[in-house]
């Protein structure tokens, strides 16, 4: 490839096959392999990564984002998908929508004795808030580039009256 070619190829192509896969561990629920697919491309409005989540293990906390859609693929093996309070089966071949809103708190579980791997999709609308419904939680974001220049999570408990610390 010319010099051109090799430029748009590494800002336009990733290979999930051949990305660096970074480990996720907290014990005693969490275990998962996942390399951001989006980082050090061209996107700006779309996230990727590949997650391999461990048998019995979760991907992550009970969840919604405020802003930001996902799309999940399953390409390997089997489990339960965590929706709006009902566990949902999930096996290879499965594409899961879920929009933003506290309609769709959402979580992938894997049940199985096997891995779990799935592609993760999501839009990067900003500004973000997530919330975590089982530990009363929220997450705001926004990011620049790759690096997040505003990031705070806090129990809702905690929250500051408007006017604490105005003059």
């Amino acid at each position: 490839m010319n010099h051109k070619a090799l430029a748009l190829a590494k800002i336009l192509i990733r290979n999930f096959d051949q990305a660096e896969l970074l480990h996720e561990h907290r014990p005693p629920l969490y275990d998962t392999l996942c390399a951001r697919l989006a980082k050090g491309t061209a996107a700006s409005k779309l996230g990727a990564s590949i997650d391999i989540v461990a048998p019995g293990k979760l991907s992550c906390p009970y969840h919604f984002h405020y802003a930001q859609e996902e799309m999940f693929v399953i390409l390997e093996g089997h489990g339960t998908l965590r929706v709006a309070g009902e566990m949902l089966p999930l096996k290879t071949g499965d594409v899961i929508f879920v929009p933003p809103g506290p309609e769709y708190p959402h979580q992938l579980i894997n049940t199985s004795d096997a891995p779990l791997k799935y592609l993760s999709v999501s839009t990067r609308e900003q500004p973000e808030i997530c919330e975590y419904p089982d530990s009363n939680k929220y997450l705001a974001y926004v990011s620049s580039g790759e690096a997040r220049s505003f990031d705070v999570i806090q129990r809702s408990e905690n929250s500051l009256d408007y006017w604490d610390g105005e003059a």
